[in-house]
């Protein structure tokens, strides 16, 4: 049976994003008729039409569509195979694209890179911060190595490496009168008007979870929701209302930056499990578990 050579795949991935047959060649670094023969040759192939010509641009058929599919998770595995056997019995050398969640990115990383520089001297860490579900699904696409994110989420398809478990607390007005108070109940900080973070983040789901606490209804949800972190602490220490925080942003000092007191919050596991996640079947699992022992706290 003849096959499409990665070549002909290379191409077709380069066409579906370029969106014409100029600037995919210019991308693949060969002329316009090389790239056109190769597509064609790849559509005698399977057979079918990947492509339809018009003024506008290429469109993929839906043949393309479903070649681009699996195009994509073949170049992958051979960008990996190439990376494994470069890289083989050296782990952590070379190219390694880690996803990081914006919760987590600003307090561990300024510690950990210096640390993977200093014990890895040959990688090249390149990093994206997104939100957990985008992370994941660019970890299930073969577009990341590994990713940095925090359970409880749906890990099908996965592996990960556990690295350390962060506590909650409770941020309130530096004036509030649970600042006065050792610690907080979850019903405690319902009543005084919680602010959260946007819906997407991860972390959102991961305190109310913690505390027992039920999403708020669209029709209930109060007039402000933050985007990150140290808006939502700004958001505190303006009197806004109260909110969570984890201990790698208090640690780091993210309370300081506005008038706001840190509680313990009175639950029975009030945590989130910060772990190294990359795809069931890929050989970045030994590296996986080597980045998640190098960041795990003693």
């Amino acid at each position: 049976m003849l096959l499409p050579t990665l070549r002909q795949l290379q191409y077709l991935k380069l066409l579906a994003e370029q969106g014409s047959f100029g600037r995919a060649a210019e991308s693949a670094h060969v002329t316009q008729p090389t790239l056109s023969a190769g597509i064609q040759e790849l559509e005698r192939t399977l057979g079918a039409p990947v492509v339809d010509r018009a003024r506008s641009g290429v469109i993929l058929t839906a043949v393309g569509e479903e070649a681009l599919r699996r195009a994509t998770v073949i170049l992958n595995e051979a960008e990996e195979l190439v990376e494994a056997a470069k890289n083989a019995g050296q782990p952590l050398t070379g190219r390694f694209r880690l996803g990081v969640i914006p919760t987590i990115a600003p307090f561990l990383l300024p510690v950990a890179l210096p640390l993977l520089r200093e014990r890895f001297p040959k990688l090249r860490m390149f990093l994206r911060e997104d939100l957990t579900q985008r992370l994941i699904a660019s970890l299930k696409a073969g577009q990341l190595d590994a990713a940095l994110i925090a359970l409880p989420y749906d890990m099908s398809g996965l592996n990960w490496a556990h690295v350390s478990d962060d506590e909650l607390f409770a941020a309130v007005p530096a004036d509030h009168f649970l600042a006065r108070q050792e610690s907080a109940t979850p019903e405690e900080l319902e009543r005084e008007g919680l602010i959260l973070l946007e819906d997407g983040h991860c972390l959102r789901e991961h305190a109310l979870a913690a505390c027992g606490l039920k999403p708020p209804k669209a029709a209930d949800e109060e007039n402000f929701a933050a985007t990150s972190l140290p808006t939502l602490v700004q958001m505190v220490g303006s009197g806004l209302g109260v909110t969570f925080l984890p201990a790698m942003a208090v640690e780091a000092g993210l309370a300081k930056a506005a008038p706001v007191a840190v509680r313990r919050i009175d639950a029975a596991n009030p945590s989130r499990e910060i772990v190294v996640a990359w795809r069931a079947g890929s050989n970045r699992g030994v590296e996986g578990k080597l980045l998640a022992e190098t960041l795990r706290r003693p």
